[in-house]
């Protein structure tokens, strides 16, 4: 189907259904997934008439943090994290999850409408209604205002780049998959060249596009950005884009500074006067249209293989988490839960052992216990029992003998002698 039979077709249409005709990706992705996901049915106004879902583990990161991700054409919120395993990253690392649903009502192929005016305002159709949906999700479950944080696919890839530039107090970091800049669509012709890679603009006029989207004036927003080198259905050519746009906002240079490789993909990184990273972008070699899912660097594989959900050896989830800073949170609670040096006595661990009634009588300590006592007391025969007395008794300290007295020899004094007989005899006086 050329260009011009594809603007014939989707004008006719009351909104764009996505950035192709998608009806075979519609078809083509499981919608009958099991999912830990909610809805949540009162959350504002909703002017963008979208559904919300939310997931909440039980045990969060402190200070708590929120992740909102937006699915992709023909997709729901659950077989999107299903498919990208987001709700079992969040469960690993206490994390709240916030995915907005698109309604058949609003687009055909459920696409995120990311370019149409009154849809990619501030205080404006969809991009209003997610603005809500956050608000809902930072009073109800305490949510740091300051760890907020989304991403999304295709055109929840270009909707993401929407809500960076409409609201970019709201955001800590996004991440775009597959998307488009911001402000570069205002109709379906517009987003038809977009998508096939339009026309190349300069950093400061993609920038300009941004500033005009809202009255913002202070620190925007960290990027970092995925697409495939093979991507047909949205020119590669949008990732350089979207970069140029947000380092004319971060005041960067156009050239990276630092390059390598990760999981066997280029990657490109821009950091702050601090030693932050502000902007990084991956390109997936050869891989077509879609989320990147691979073997995280914890050894786990989150998400499953689906239609537009690639195996491509890298786990794009697990890596945009990281770059949010949210996977550190067990490492830190590791460390925390490790007990100090102290002495054994003094240790907390030993508050922990229950106090227990002695089995057997009380051994002396020069006396090891009799191992038969112990495991047998009732069975214990009476050879066994004479033998460990005996070894009581001999183990008990003895008292020290008094030494042996000899019997006192009489000494006779002679002289004494012989004279009381001399005086006896009347020859002494």
């Amino acid at each position: 189907m050329s260009l011009a039979e594809n603007v014939d077709y989707l004008s006719r249409l009351r909104k764009l259904n996505g950035f192709d005709n998608l009806e075979a990706y519609a078809r083509s992705h499981r919608r009958d997934v099991r999912s830990p996901l909610v809805e949540v049915t009162r959350f504002g106004s909703n002017p963008g008439s979208l559904r919300m879902f939310a997931f909440v583990p039980a045990n969060l990161q402190q200070p708590r943090a929120l992740v909102v991700v937006l699915h992709g054409c023909g997709q729901t919120a659950a077989g999107y994290d299903h498919g990208a395993g987001w709700s079992t990253l969040a469960k690993h690392y206490g994390f709240a999850l916030l995915l907005p649903e698109q309604q058949v009502s609003n687009n055909a192929n459920t696409c995120f409408n990311w370019f149409v005016p009154e849809d990619i305002t501030r205080e404006s159709g969809e991009a209003a209604s997610i603005r809500q949906m956050i608000r809902r999700m930072v009073d109800t479950h305490g949510i740091d205002p300051r760890r907020v944080f989304i991403t999304g696919l295709s055109a929840g890839g270009a909707m993401t780049t929407v809500m960076l530039a409409t609201y970019p107090e709201v955001f800590a970091a996004g991440a775009v998959i597959a998307g488009l800049p911001y402000g570069v669509a205002s109709n379906v012709r517009e987003a038809l060249t977009g998508m096939y890679g339009g026309k190349a603009r300069s950093g400061h006029e993609l920038g300009d596009l941004v500033r005009k989207a809202s009255r913002h004036k202070g620190k925007w927003p960290r990027l970092s950005v995925w697409h495939g080198s093979a991507d047909r259905m949205v020119n590669p050519a949008n990732a350089d884009e979207i970069v140029k746009q947000w380092l004319d906002l971060h005041h960067l240079p156009l050239e990276p500074m630092s390059e390598g490789m990760v999981d066997g993909h280029p990657r490109q990184v821009w950091w702050g006067g601090d030693g932050e990273t502000l902007i990084e972008s991956y390109t997936i070699t050869d891989m077509a249209h879609g989320t990147p899912l691979g073997r995280a660097d914890n050894d786990k594989h989150y998400g499953s293989e689906g239609a537009f959900l690639i195996e491509a050896g890298i786990s794009s989830s697990y890596h945009i988490a990281k770059f949010f800073g949210l996977t550190a949170w067990i490492k830190q609670a590791r460390a925390a839960a490790k007990p100090e040096k102290v002495p054994i006595a003094d240790s907390p661990s030993t508050k922990l052992i229950p106090t227990v009634s002695p089995i057997g009588r009380i051994m002396p300590v020069t006396a090891p216990p009799d191992l038969s006592e112990v495991l047998w007391p009732q069975a214990a025969r009476k050879p066994q029992a004479e033998a460990a007395r005996k070894r009581q008794v001999e183990a008990e300290p003895k008292p020290q003998a008094e030494p042996e007295r000899k019997p006192r020899r009489r000494v006779i004094d002679v002289g004494a002698a012989i004279t009381r007989v001399l005086t006896a005899a009347g020859l002494r006086k």
